[in-house]
């Protein structure tokens, strides 16, 4: 199994909202986004699934800037979209 099937895989939450906003920024942002990018992005995939709901929403916030910044992120690409 591919190194990125791994992660497609780990992007699976079980709902429908967290599996879409991951596997897109995934597929289309992750290999060609920076070296903090991505690891900021294998921190979230050890966040438990109410928890990264509340942050990807933008009704929680993290501690870590590179954190809060990659949210920021995906949420902006998730209303391309729509």
């Amino acid at each position: 199994m591919s190194n990125n099937a791994r992660l497609e895989w780990r992007c699976r939450r079980g709902t429908k909202e967290l599996d879409l906003l991951l596997q897109t920024w995934l597929r289309q942002e992750f290999d060609l986004s920076a070296e903090a990018d991505r690891q900021a992005f294998l921190e979230l995939l050890e966040w438990s699934d109410d928890e990264l709901t509340h942050l990807l929403l933008g009704t929680h916030q993290s501690d870590q800037t590179r954190i809060n910044e990659l949210a920021r992120k995906i949420r902006s690409l998730s209303l391309h979209l729509t």
